[in-house]
């Protein structure tokens, strides 16, 4: 199952329903949030303020179900148990399964597109055998709770680095999807005021290979995506590039003074794709 869902996913507290139709238009995808956005008084309305954009009669939602994403609350919870009636009442069928730890959690949403979210120890150790679920469309990991589930105190450095447990789960969740061919999605940046440390780490999943990040507010959403739209001189070369190797015919050749194999001109297919994208 594939997840062409674009670059920057915003995540919306499903109790503002105010909210969801600016979030899905200044994003690519809107991620409404029953867990950790929502206090757990306030649950059930959330489920009520989704399952009343249908209306009375079972009207079109006003979110279009393929770009929505619904953060369901962890396994083993009743929350969600409760989350998974209200999903049955509409048509939103992505979800982002928060605290994702094992693969036979997946069995229990079958019929649902998957996110898997690891942040917690466990997810993180299982990752491989969680990315490997047919019904997993994405891996997405986090680090606040990774590091709580630890007994730690902080992901970051005072520079706003990650520590290095947090990047060793970054590189595990993102290594885990691409082993299953999954998409991964990079974590969110709590520093809403910080764009331009945004930029930087948006700059870096891209050249890590993550498909999309994650974003928290609006204000996040244009510097994400300008990471993720390759310039017009990247683009030029890309073609460049490909074009060149398509004379060359097979194996290695030389362009521009550099050595060309198969990973390079992967780069430069990813380069272009990402047009397509924007």
């Amino acid at each position: 199952m594939s997840f062409a869902i674009g670059s920057a996913l915003l995540f919306c507290p499903a109790d503002r329903p105010e909210r969801y139709l600016k979030a899905a238009e200044r994003s690519d995808a809107v991620i409404l949030d029953l867990e950790d956005a929502v206090a757990p008084d306030d649950k059930e309305r959330a489920r009520s303020e989704i399952k009343a954009q249908l209306g009375g009669k079972g009207n079109a939602p006003s979110l279009d179900p393929g770009r929505t994403i619904v953060r369901i609350n962890p396994v083993g919870t009743d929350e969600f148990e409760n989350d998974l009636q209200c999903l049955a009442l509409t048509p939103y069928r992505t979800v982002m399964l928060a605290k994702t730890e094992d693969a036979q959690q997946l069995r229990a949403l079958a019929s649902y597109r998957v996110v898997a979210l690891c942040e917690t120890a466990a997810g993180v150790a299982n990752a491989g055998s969680i990315a490997a679920e047919p019904n997993v469309v994405a891996m997405m990991w986090g680090a606040e709770d990774l590091l709580a589930s630890l007994g730690g105190t902080s992901s970051r450095h005072s520079d706003g680095g990650y520590r290095s447990v947090a990047l060793h789960a970054r590189s595990s969740v993102l290594m885990a999807a691409g082993a299953a061919g999954k998409h991964a999605i990079d974590s969110v940046y709590l520093d809403i005021a910080d764009l331009e440390g945004l930029a930087l780490e948006a700059s870096d999943a891209v050249a890590s290979g993550f498909g999309s990040k994650a974003c928290i507010h609006p204000s996040q959403v244009a510097v994400v995506r300008a990471a993720y739209a390759p310039s017009d001189a990247d683009v030029l070369e890309a073609r460049k590039l490909l074009a060149a190797a398509a004379a060359a015919g097979s194996g290695v050749f030389r362009f521009n003074g550099r050595m060309i194999d198969g990973p390079i001109l992967k780069h430069a297919e990813a380069t272009l794709q990402r047009t397509v994208c924007h």
